[in-house]
């Protein structure tokens, strides 16, 4: 049965969170947190659980989240300084050669978005992109669309970004499986999203590239594309090969067993996050020509926009616990299971409302999942939770429009008007969201949520 101040809790609450991000412009962090103090006050909590639950929300999401982001923007800085991403997107498109240029260029935002944030990795790509449109004299929307399809989806999907690392943290799920099915899922939604739209939505836009100056950091000799890729690979596999590990039983008394913990160890994200910042801080930095001093410098400037994404997943996590608190979340869960709703659907529904209301997929994603973990009841599994986050995720990333700052970076770069944004950049993030979803869907049907 519905409690109706509880549901009128949790409506109010997202619809101030909505009114201080869009109307106040009010930093999402605060308002988050206001937000989560008006549903504890509407639900009648006692005044001091509601400052106890704040705590416990921060504390409990930061722990891990903190160090994942921080050691993930350093590692994206160093790349991004030494010329990594140019010199992997340049040898791709050599590899797949002109025709095929549209697939390596989706290729390499898919890769280089592991690492990097989304918004650095199109600054830095984006030149590629005008002198192919210069060259072959085609729109230059048919090679912008592969690459930006890549970095969107990698950086909706894929941990260390952000964006997945904070929903795998709320809902507790193993970034290991979230890594697995983002790939899954990412896959054929990039090449759907990619080349095959971007084929059919550079006939209908004809756009040249327009002239900017090319204030983007290079070395003097840019690293071999090998060792850029034997350096992005190092994490991911580590923390793979942990979660696929942990999942044989072997004897407590068996040198196996002790080897096994070790390379538990090994494969968490926070040592295969250090290990992989050592290998780039040497091979890619001091080995180039750069010096520590400078080293220091990169690493230091990339630790400013981790910490916002720290601090708002924080508050997020502030949210979910102001819904477990409050025994919000329980009756939503029992209300969703009543009425047949799956919560696969849920989750992708309250990702794709927050998104398109407000605009940051980042905002969407924490929010969703804050509503999401408190109807996490029971026991449930791994492979569930890291579909959620894919489903979320999914979500997130639906209709970019005017009121996210990729809208208006993607119009500014390729020089083209809004209308023509809405049908290209617009098009192809809602599409990407949907065909994210419907992998997950069928992926649900092996590994049921």
């Amino acid at each position: 049965m519905i409690d109706l101040s509880l549901l009128a809790a949790v409506i109010l609450g997202i619809c101030l969170l909505l009114l201080l991000v869009l109307q106040f412009k009010l930093q999402a962090f605060i308002s988050l947190l206001i937000s989560s103090i008006a549903v504890g006050i509407i639900a009648g909590m006692d005044p001091l659980d509601i400052i106890s639950t704040i705590q416990e929300g921060m504390a409990n999401t930061l722990g891990f989240v903190a160090v994942v982001v921080g050691l993930g923007s350093t590692f994206g800085a160093i790349l991004e300084h030494s010329g990594g991403a140019g010199s992997l997107a340049n040898y791709l498109l050599e590899k797949f050669g002109e025709k095929r240029a549209s697939w390596a260029l989706m290729l390499t935002g898919f890769l280089v978005a592991i690492p990097v944030f989304f918004d650095v990795a199109f600054i830095i790509l984006i030149p590629l992109v005008y002198a192919l449109q210069r060259k072959t004299g085609k729109s230059l929307i048919l090679y912008a669309i592969p690459l930006l399809a890549g970095l969107a989806i990698t950086h909706a999907f894929i941990p260390p970004t952000p964006g997945p690392v904070a929903v795998a943290d709320i809902l507790k799920a193993d970034l290991g499986w979230v890594i697995v099915f983002g790939f899954i899922a990412g896959i054929p939604t990039a090449i759907l999203c990619g080349p095959v739209f971007g084929k059919y939505i550079g006939k209908k836009i004809k756009v040249h590239a327009p002239y900017f100056e090319d204030n983007s950091p290079s070395p003097l000799s840019p690293p071999p594309v090998g060792l850029i890729s034997i350096i992005i690979a190092v994490p991911i596999v580590l923390i793979v090969a942990n979660t696929v590990l942990s999942g044989f039983l072997t004897d407590e008394k068996s040198m196996y067993y002790i080897a096994q913990k070790w390379l538990q160890m090994i494969g968490h994200p926070f040592v295969a996050l250090v290990i992989a910042n050592l290998l780039a801080w040497y091979f890619l930095g001091l080995k180039k020509g750069f010096s520590a001093s400078q080293m220091l410098d990169i690493t230091t400037k990339s630790m400013a926009p981790a910490g916002i994404i720290i601090l708002l997943t924080g508050a997020g996590g502030v949210f979910k616990q102001m819904m477990i608190n409050t025994g919000a979340g329980e009756m939503m869960a029992t209300y969703f299971a009543d009425a047949g709703m799956g919560i696969l659907f849920f989750a992708f529904l309250a990702a794709v409302l927050v998104r398109v209301l407000q605009g940051s997929s980042t905002v969407a994603m924490i929010t969703a999942a804050g509503l999401v973990a408190p109807t996490l009841t029971g026991e449930v599994s791994e492979l569930s939770k890291a579909l959620l986050v894919i489903a979320i995720a999914s979500g997130a990333s639906m209709a970019s429009h005017v009121n996210d700052s990729g809208f208006w970076l993607v119009s500014k770069y390729l020089g083209i008007t809004e209308k023509e944004t809405f049908h290209s950049w617009t098009v192809m993030t809602s599409l990407l969201a949907l065909t994210g979803f419907v992998v997950v869907m069928l992926l649900s049907l092996f590994f049921g949520v």
